[in-house]
């Protein structure tokens, strides 16, 4: 008759937790720095280069840091992950480039420039802009029924409309015509 081996619970009395293995990195640190800089800067030049209007409600490195410190903090999480730390170790490493790069663009204007999306108009006295509305992949039916959610029928109406960083759209409309209300956030 075959014996059925029942294999040990971890963290009995029989066969202790390794905390040492489940808390430090199992990697070299300076290894799991230098990929989640890397996969940082390149996924914020990626998302960069594709437009603003894909972040949502969100900036850039808020949508970045949101996303990659998930994965990273939740790979340690994981039971197939080497360790914990590998995942702290990468999530610290994401939080730095992003307040890294907020105080930079703050204190370097032109470098703001370059890794902070400006707001694209996307009319100017009633005429459309096709050229950034080409860039961010932009109909006129999508600008236009912008407009109708801020309660405007019609574009010659609008002074200036802006596609701004975090993707919403603010309208100025000409004077004379009245306030516009932006649409209210929605609600998660």
């Amino acid at each position: 008759m075959d014996t059925i081996r029942v294999p040990a619970v971890t963290g009995t009395a029989e066969d202790p937790m390794d905390w040492t293995t489940t808390l430090m990195p199992s990697m070299p640190i300076a290894e799991l720095i230098v990929r989640g800089s890397i996969t940082f800067l390149a996924l914020m030049v990626l998302l960069r280069i594709i437009g603003q209007r894909e972040s949502g409600g969100i900036g850039l490195t808020d949508l970045l840091v949101v996303v990659l410190v998930a994965d990273a903090a939740g790979a340690g999480m994981m039971a197939d992950a080497q360790s914990v730390g590998d995942g702290l170790v990468v999530a610290a490493t994401m939080l730095f480039w992003s307040v890294g790069i907020d105080a930079a663009a703050y204190r370097w204007p032109r470098l703001a420039r370059l890794v902070k999306s400006r707001p694209r108009p996307l009319i100017t006295d009633g005429q459309f802009n096709r050229r950034a509305m080409r860039r961010e992949f932009m109909t006129e039916q999508e600008v236009l029924s912008q407009l109708r959610l801020h309660g405007i029928a019609d574009p010659n109406r609008v002074a200036r409309a802006y596609l701004e960083p975090n993707g919403m759209i603010s309208i100025i409309p000409k004077s004379g015509t009245g306030t516009v209300d932006p649409p209210a956030a929605p609600s998660v």
